[in-house]
């Protein structure tokens, strides 16, 4: 099982994005009735991206617009990670559920908010 990093000051950018992940995974497999993706809205043109960041800014929030809005079948589903409205592979720690656990310990204790 991989370790969690708690310490903020050497938290990178990626490990962030895994947390997103992880947290999205554990709201779909504890909340079965809820549904909770992760959604990569790819390198777009913003402050933090930059001019020449080559993806489309509108597709980087129309799948989140679409997973919160549609009544399509494929934007009702749960434990995915979602690219452009598509399905995509996602880092397979994400889906470790002992991890996932941890992650959610951890949450708690640096917030004191109890997510079960």
């Amino acid at each position: 099982m991989q370790q969690l990093e708690t310490d903020p000051a050497k938290i990178s950018y990626s490990d962030s994005k895994l947390h997103v992940l992880l947290l999205s995974m554990a709201v779909a497999r504890l909340w079965p009735t809820v549904y909770s993706n992760g959604v990569d809205p790819g390198w777009v043109p913003t402050k933090m991206g930059g001019e020449g960041a080559p993806d489309d800014l509108e597709k980087g929030y129309q799948t989140q617009c679409w997973l919160a809005t549609s009544n399509d079948a494929e934007a009702k589903v749960s434990g995915q990670y979602i690219f452009h409205q598509k399905p995509k592979r996602f880092n397979p720690t994400a889906a470790d559920e002992a991890l996932q656990d941890k992650f959610l310990e951890v949450c708690e204790k640096l917030t004191g908010v109890r997510f079960r």
